[in-house]
């Protein structure tokens, strides 16, 4: 039996040599050749990233991106993973770009974190007060701007150890209990009165390497303008107060007229913000600084630039986030 199949296996061998053999011998077209196909699959990984403020190489606090693995509606989640990337040495610290760095104390810890209608509360450790007298009020606008970058989150509480945070240790800054963007960042005061007292948030471009990034600065100043004209004139000037920061607009630009429908605020310019005429086009730098800076000064939620009262570019704030 066994000699049988044997001697079976070697004529079907045989044959299918002989068949091979055939097939070689039979001239075949381009079209009659074996053809394999390969096909690639590419799958779409969609990486989560959110908005952050950290110190740069000038102690100034920029804003950037990091990788995140909560998502928009995880509210509570994310503004535990971000205020962990905040802090010194912390699980999240590997998460930081390259030229920033955190600036809460490496041992502080998050006790409770609690989100309801726009507000969070957020209790510390008593170690986010070991911190350099010149860091303090540097921290706490780190923690309020980067929180507030969350979409739905609008103001802020901080407790320590239980208690409201109501006063700075060291430098004696009385905080108000409850905090939002008013309280400003990377402050730089130009008064001359107590009176009358303007503050106007406008956003710069720095540079590390070959990569841009947004430095926002808060201006307390007596200048009682519309704060837009402040922005346009802040951002067009040829000298600007800090030698580290720079800004792509034109000093020829000039803001024409301003107008408000519901949440869209229109801006009309001159044709000097074009950096193509002929392609109407406005460098992303330039909409960039000009749309957080309305961002964090008025209460819209889209920004047309218009030049000479024609369409040019909608910014919708939701997208900058």
């Amino acid at each position: 039996m066994l000699k049988k199949i044997s001697i079976r296996k070697i004529l079907i061998s045989l044959s299918a040599l002989f068949t091979l053999f055939l097939i070689y011998l039979i001239p075949s077209t381009k079209e009659d050749k074996l053809k394999v196909n390969y096909e690639l699959e590419y799958v779409d990984l969609e990486i989560e990233t959110a908005t952050i403020f950290l110190l740069d190489s000038y102690n100034m606090l920029g804003r950037s991106e990091v990788v995140v693995s909560s998502s928009k509606t995880e509210i509570e989640k994310r503004a535990k993973e971000l205020l962990n990337v905040l802090i010194q040495g912390g699980s999240n610290e590997d998460k930081i770009p390259n030229g920033f760095r955190s600036l809460l104390p490496s041992e502080t810890k998050i006790l409770s974190l609690k989100y309801d209608s726009g507000l969070i509360k957020v209790n510390f450790s008593k170690e986010i007060l070991d911190i350099d007298e010149s860091m303090e009020e540097k921290m706490i606008e780190a923690i309020v701007y980067t929180l507030t970058s969350i979409e739905e989150v609008k103001q802020i509480i901080i407790y320590v150890d239980g208690d409201i945070l109501s006063k700075l240790p060291k430098t004696k800054i009385n905080l108000p209990s409850t905090l939002d963007r008013s309280f400003g960042i990377n402050k730089q005061y130009d008064i001359s009165s107590s009176k009358d007292i303007n503050m106007v948030t406008v956003y710069y471009i720095n540079k590390y390497n070959d990569n841009y990034y947004y430095v926002p600065v808060s201006t307390f100043t007596n200048d009682n303008r519309e704060k837009i004209k402040i922005i346009v004139d802040s951002l067009s000037s040829s000298t600007i107060y800090n030698n580290n920061l720079m800004s792509f607009l034109n000093y020829n630009t000039k803001l024409l007229s301003t107008t408000q429908e519901l949440d869209t605020m229109f801006l009309d310019f001159n044709s000097y913000i074009f950096s193509d005429y002929d392609k109407k086009k406005i460098l992303e730098e330039v909409i960039y600084t000009i749309s957080l800076s309305v961002a964090d000064n008025y209460d819209v939620n889209e920004l047309v630039f218009t030049v000479n009262n024609e369409e040019i570019y909608k910014s919708v704030f939701k997208t900058l986030e």
